[in-house]
């Protein structure tokens, strides 16, 4: 049986900084489940902290960051096969596997397979809601059934679109079957934050990014060639500093905006996480605020 650990967690919870304790600790590696930090050149915008992957002066091995060029358009197939190559190789090293994000589609990819992977994409569906509103792509997605909705992500318009190509062809294919996967034990530990700390430290950390080079990233990814249009697919902070760059917005307009947008996102990623409970996976939730010696433990003793 493969054997797994999970840390996921809401952005600004702590979830990168734990699991390189953890690995620090029992000699692991990790395999980020994060969809936008597979592109180089992506850094700031993307959260990836790559100086919390040293501890005293031990670089923790890390798989999936950096391995596209910025402009790419990474997908959930690619993951998939991505993921159960690293985490082979990592088993082959001998060291615990250790997964980390906070991308919900990513981490059940990862734990249990996505079964939709073989499901092609539809031109009509694309073209019919290539300018439809995020509320009137929800509306359509609340048309779905519950139980399908339940495996379908709906974060963001470009996974809805998705959703509704899925759905689409599952109900003109009604003999379409889910693919096997292989098994994993995993043990899934949850970062838990309260929403007024979790919402301060996305405030603050915006601030930081905007004040330290996050302007000039989107600044050299356009130098390098990508279009506005083309950063925009890459999430929120791309799309609104592209808006800022474009002078659609002022700078005030952009840190308000883009602020709240982060907010509402990492309200969807504890519905997915709280969804997950749902349908069987055991989250073992832990304060973000102990000690990290704690919390360390507390790992240790799960997996005893």
């Amino acid at each position: 049986m493969n054997k797994l650990i999970t840390i996921l967690g809401p952005t600004a919870s702590g979830k990168t900084n734990l699991a390189c304790a953890l690995a620090y600790d029992i000699n692991g590696e990790i395999i980020s489940a994060d969809s936008r930090q597979v592109y180089t050149g992506m850094d700031i915008g993307t959260g990836k902290d790559i100086e919390e992957y040293t501890i005293e002066g031990k670089q923790i091995p890390y798989h999936l960051i950096d391995i596209k060029p910025a402009g790419y358009k990474y997908n959930i197939y690619e993951y998939q096969t991505d993921f159960l190559e690293a985490y082979h190789k990592i088993e082959n090293h001998s060291k615990q596997a250790i997964l980390c994000g906070g991308s919900g589609l990513y981490l059940e990819t990862a734990l249990s397979g996505n079964t939709f992977l073989g499901i092609p994409s539809s031109d009509q569906i694309r073209n019919e809601t290539r300018n439809l509103s995020t509320e009137e792509l929800l509306s359509r997605w609340k048309l779905i059934s519950d139980k399908l909705q339940r495996k379908l992500d709906y974060s963001t318009d470009k996974r809805i679109i998705r959703s509704l190509e899925i759905a689409d062809y599952i109900g003109k294919h009604p003999e379409w079957s889910e693919a096997v996967y292989p098994n994993f034990e995993h043990t899934i530990i949850g970062v838990d934050i309260d929403r007024d700390s979790r919402r301060e430290k996305i405030t603050n950390r915006l601030s930081v990014r905007l004040n330290n080079g996050l302007i000039e990233e989107v600044e050299t990814l356009i130098e390098s060639g990508l279009s506005h249009e083309d950063l925009s697919y890459y999430g929120l902070e791309y799309k609104w500093i592209c808006k800022y760059l474009q002078n659609e917005i002022s700078k005030k307009e952009l840190f308000e905006g883009l602020n709240i947008a982060i907010h509402q996102f990492s309200k969807r990623q504890m519905t997915w996480f709280r969804r997950m409970e749902k349908q069987g996976y055991n989250i073992n939730w832990i304060a973000t605020f102990l000690p990290m010696e704690e919390k360390v433990q507390f790992i240790k003793n799960l997996i005893k």
